[in-house]
């Protein structure tokens, strides 16, 4: 919902969940248009609480809001995968545990989560270990680093993350995204794609 007007996951504001339910229903049958199953949803400064909200109201705010949804994913066969984001950039959904949390209360099979190593590089647990704990839920998962690069171009350690991976069988996936493009794209391309075949073989 990134650089959208009018939608809000956890606005108080009836009206404007209803907005941002229906907008996420075109995204869905889009989503499927174009041949997709996956829809992540990160999107932190559309889900940020707002003043006088609380992080228990706006958890059954955003619940409401997907529980709308899922009904159209179902018939899509489109997962909403929830995107906890470090508190750098936000201050709802920061950990996976809360991913899943909001999850339960959303309570459809269309509803799961995605993992990024550079948000859950900001959790008080090991990586492998919140990996570990979400073997449930996880359905999509991002490799790169908290210095915005890709895997392997930071400090973060990716054989017990990988190693996770495969203990839990996960078999999405596995995405890069950066934010940063120096010192080249070809050059992230090429350090992340060693870096993942080093440790995912």
């Amino acid at each position: 919902m990134a650089k959208t007007e009018g939608f809000y996951l956890t606005s108080p504001d009836a009206s404007v969940r209803d907005a941002t339910a229906e907008y996420l229903k075109h995204l869905a049958q889009l989503c499927a248009d174009l041949s997709g199953r996956l829809m992540v949803l990160g999107s932190p400064q559309q889900r940020n609480l707002l003043p006088g909200v609380s992080h228990a109201e706006a958890e059954q705010y955003a619940a409401e809001v997907l529980r709308v949804v899922m009904p159209v994913c179902a018939d899509l066969d489109v997962v909403i995968a929830l995107e906890p984001l470090g508190p750098g950039e936000g201050d709802f959904l920061l950990t996976a545990e809360s991913g899943i949390r909001l999850a339960k209360l959303v309570n459809s099979p269309q509803c799961k989560l995605h993992l990024d190593v550079k948000a859950m590089s900001s959790e008080t647990q090991p990586i492998a270990e919140v990996i570990r704990a979400s073997r449930d839920w996880m359905v999509h998962f991002h490799a790169n680093d908290p210095n915005l690069l890709g895997p392997g171009m930071g400090d973060v350690d990716f054989e017990p993350i990988f190693a996770a991976l495969k203990e839990t069988k996960y078999d999405g996936w596995i995405s890069v995204e950066v934010f940063k493009y120096e010192p080249s794209p070809e050059v992230i391309a090429r350090c992340s794609m060693e870096t993942l075949q080093k440790y995912a073989g």
